[in-house]
């Protein structure tokens, strides 16, 4: 059986790149690396690392090896967790994924009301991450908020929580500030500041409408997270298209106008484990994040 520890060393390893990195992180010496490296080799007949000038570097197995056993160490990480609760007493667990503005505006929420309601209960928070296959869903993991999906994976269920309306987000000075909406036939000659990663499943939805309007939109500048997006818009470089739920707390000097013609919608839903949907701490997280999405359904957004 391969030695879990070593392959804790073997993925710092190439995290790092250097053996004397990976040493002085994990506070051994480097010679007590270089051990464990060689034993792993051994246990599994593999050329795991190979010598580079005066280091060493990984070999294809090493990395193959490496990465694979991440999630390995994910579920003993989360089997130690368990313990953990046992051991302080508490005999409840709840492992909610988010997406990005959910966690920037109702999760805090929920986790907070969950915490201080269920004294014995322990939130486990991940963010959601994105999956060239679509949506894949580990075993423990409870509850998920999802901007867009496919269909419910097994022994899930999903509620549809909220429909989310993208804005276009432009400088307070910019031609189409003072609008009450804007076809988005009006961003076609628009330089468009990128906000997301390529092909990511919220990011094709504006670009789909842009579509149906008989264009594609110009991008000037790319960036892969709001915030950057917004910097750039603040200074006048483009406009960015970001969802209504992201454009609740705007930096001053920017404004949000809704779209129309078509209008982009990114659809928020919940999914909900069958074998922990009866439990008390999800029934309650469950109606949290119903309230949270009906507060933004009433939300006036901040357009100035």
């Amino acid at each position: 059986m391969i030695d879990v520890h070593r392959l804790r060393i073997l993925r710092s390893v190439v995290a790092t790149g250097s053996v004397h990195r990976a040493a002085r992180l994990l506070g051994y010496s480097p010679s007590a690396v270089s051990q464990h490296l060689t034993a792993l080799t051994r246990e599994t007949g593999l050329a795991l690392v190979e010598r580079n000038g005066r280091g060493i570097q990984p070999t294809d197995a090493g990395r193959r090896l490496a990465a694979e056993a991440g999630e390995v160490l994910g579920a003993i990480n989360r089997i130690d967790g368990v313990v953990d609760d046992l051991r302080s007493g508490r005999s409840g667990r709840l492992t909610m994924r988010y997406f990005a503005s959910a966690g920037a505006t109702w999760v805090p929420v929920v986790t907070a009301t969950l915490l201080r309601e269920f004294a014995d209960l322990a939130v486990d928070l991940r963010h959601a991450e994105l999956r060239d296959a679509g949506l894949v869903v580990s075993p423990d993991l409870d509850i998920s908020v999802e901007a867009v999906h496919p269909a419910s994976p097994a022994g899930y269920t999903a509620q549809r929580l909220l429909d989310d309306p993208y804005l276009v987000v432009v400088d307070a000075g910019h031609r189409l500030a003072a609008a009450e909406a804007v076809p988005i036939v009006e961003l076609a000659e628009e330089p468009w500041v990128d906000n997301d990663l390529p092909f990511a499943p919220c990011r094709q939805i504006p670009i789909e409408a842009c579509a149906a309007a008989g264009y594609s939109p110009r991008f000037a500048v790319e960036t892969h997270d709001f915030a950057t997006a917004l910097a750039f818009v603040r200074q006048g470089l483009g406009i960015t298209v970001l969802p209504r739920l992201a454009c609740r707390d705007l930096p001053a000097g920017l404004v949000a106008v809704p779209l129309v013609e078509p209008t982009p919608v990114r659809q928020i839903q919940v999914l909900i484990k069958d074998a922990a949907a009866g439990t008390p701490p999800m029934r309650r997280a469950i109606e949290l994040l119903r309230d949270c999405a009906a507060q933004e359904r009433d939300r006036v957004p901040v357009t100035a």
